[in-house]
């Protein structure tokens, strides 16, 4: 009877397997009984949980989405990549014909992404495998696939899969992040999606820019920290943990997995800032950025156009890279107002000379408008200078040459000065600008006095705004020939 009752039981699970769960107390039972797996599912930190973007991702289909796109925010070791790997297996498994790709930052992460989910699918979906499990790929017999993609643009482009899994996007290639944003699609009743997660270990980079993207277009945003993976705490005094400051108790609720024992000894042997970054994903380190005292809450806030302040125009001239125009306001006390930006791409001289006048206050006198020296240099091409064409309609520029390194030290001045008073304020529409001031960097290895990184990102925007402070500290008469 009891071996009756077993081969019962038995039957009973393996059909279970293979029916999709409906509701987020399902989908818990589910991973629990065949992964042997519990996710956190407490928002402590007030954002998200890991099982919140187990559940999305999971319900894309169930939901009808148009897509299942998401990212994935979150501290290290806070079970990004096995969060990752439970959701291969639900798609392997649970979608016949499903094609999964695992693109990582390196061959590391992903290899321990592909290493959980080919230990989930050994040990309790084994009978479905179709073939042996190789270093990099598996199948099922549903006609299922999961294969780990290696970090070239050549080995993503091209390919047209249902689900993408990106793991640590900041350590990507550029090139390779971009290619992997063409490569899903939709298809036999499976949804098409995207999922990228990281670390955000840097103010500038792949991540921010990610987030800054989710932000702008409304992608969800699961975010969690080291109090939403915590273990519980049980017996310890608050008042005498060192984790107490960030803490505050929190982890007497906690229902995680991290060893308080592993927070205790990283938070005493990181710094403030990486701590901050890596652990609680409050903000990025600001070591290797250029403006580190720049900060949204006192430099940035709304600005309307002030007739009794002089306006000046700076530009900073480009085709491919951006054309970026600044139109700068500046009071007796010498206070710096940023009010508008103008960016183009692939835009003649003459029409973003139209856009600028066009963009221009109609009541405004114009006190200067400033440019890259560069501007002055006759073109090969066209036999003349964007300077000159600018002149033709009736716009006058200026420039003076000088060294990017004192340009930058005025910006910083003006961002923070030595009694700690901002003189720099930008408006919130300009949101370009803004980016590059908290994004703008170093090399990773920079020595000295050695130059920001020419990313040909950021740094034309803080060109456009340097060449305005250049000017204007340079000398104060050249202002009366406008």
């Amino acid at each position: 009877m009891q071996t009756q009752n077993e081969n019962h039981l038995s039957s009973v699970l393996s059909a279970l397997r293979t029916e999709p769960p409906k509701n987020r107390k399902q989908l818990k039972g589910y991973i629990k009984a065949f992964l042997g797996v519990s996710l956190p599912d407490n928002r402590l930190s007030g954002a998200a949980a890991p099982f919140d973007y187990l559940w999305y991702a999971y319900s894309t289909e169930l939901e009808g989405r148009p897509n299942g796109d998401c990212l994935v925010w979150a501290n290290r070791g806070g079970g990004k990549t096995l969060c990752g790997a439970v959701l291969t297996v639900l798609d392997a498994v649970l979608r016949p014909g499903c094609s999964i790709k695992i693109l990582s930052g390196s061959q590391e992460q992903a290899r321990r992404m592909y290493e959980y989910t080919a230990r989930f699918m050994e040990e309790g979906f084994h009978d479905m495998l179709s073939g042996k499990i190789t270093k990099s790929s598996l199948t099922l017999e549903n006609s299922s696939s999961v294969e780990v993609l290696t970090q070239s643009s050549r080995n993503v482009r091209g390919r047209h899969i249902h689900k993408l899994r990106c793991d640590e996007i900041e350590l990507f290639d550029p090139d390779v992040y971009q290619a992997a944003q063409y490569i899903t699609k939709s298809d036999q009743g499976i949804t098409a999606a995207m999922e990228a997660a990281s670390t955000m270990h840097q103010p500038y980079g792949i991540m921010s820019e990610a987030v800054n993207t989710a932000n702008k277009s409304a992608l969800p945003v699961f975010r969690w920290n080291l109090w939403d993976v915590i273990e519980k705490c049980t017996d310890r005094t608050c008042s005498s943990c060192p984790l107490l400051e960030d803490c505050r108790g929190i982890a007497k609720n906690a229902q995680g997995y991290y060893r308080i024992d592993d927070a205790v000894s990283q938070m005493q042997r990181a710094s403030r800032s990486s701590w901050e970054a890596e652990m609680l994903c409050k903000k990025p380190s600001t070591s290797r950025c250029v403006f580190p005292s720049f900060k949204r809450n006192a430099n940035v806030r709304k600005i309307d156009f002030n007739v009794s302040r002089r306006l000046f125009r700076s530009i900073d001239f480009g085709f491919v890279n951006p054309f970026v125009c600044l139109w700068i306001e500046q009071d007796s006390e010498g206070n710096v107002f940023v009010i508008r930006e103008y960016v183009a791409r692939q835009r003649t001289a003459a029409e973003n000379c139209r856009q600028v006048r066009r963009l221009t206050p109609a009541s405004a006198s114009i006190a200067g408008t400033f440019c890259d020296p560069a501007g002055s240099q006759t073109s090969q091409i066209s036999g003349t200078s964007v300077v000159n064409e600018f002149r033709k309609q009736g716009i006058n520029l200026r420039w003076k040459a000088s060294r990017i390194t004192p340009g930058l030290e005025v910006i910083r001045q003006h961002i923070r000065n030595a009694a700690g008073k901002a003189r720099l304020f930008i408006d919130p529409s300009c949101v370009n600008l803004i980016e590059a001031m908290e994004s703008y960097h170093y090399p990773a290895k920079c020595a000295g006095d050695e130059l920001p990184e020419k990313d040909g990102i950021y740094d034309h925007y803080i060109d456009a705004l340097r060449y305005f402070f250049v000017n204007i500290e340079s000398n104060a008469a050249l202002l009366a020939k406008y």
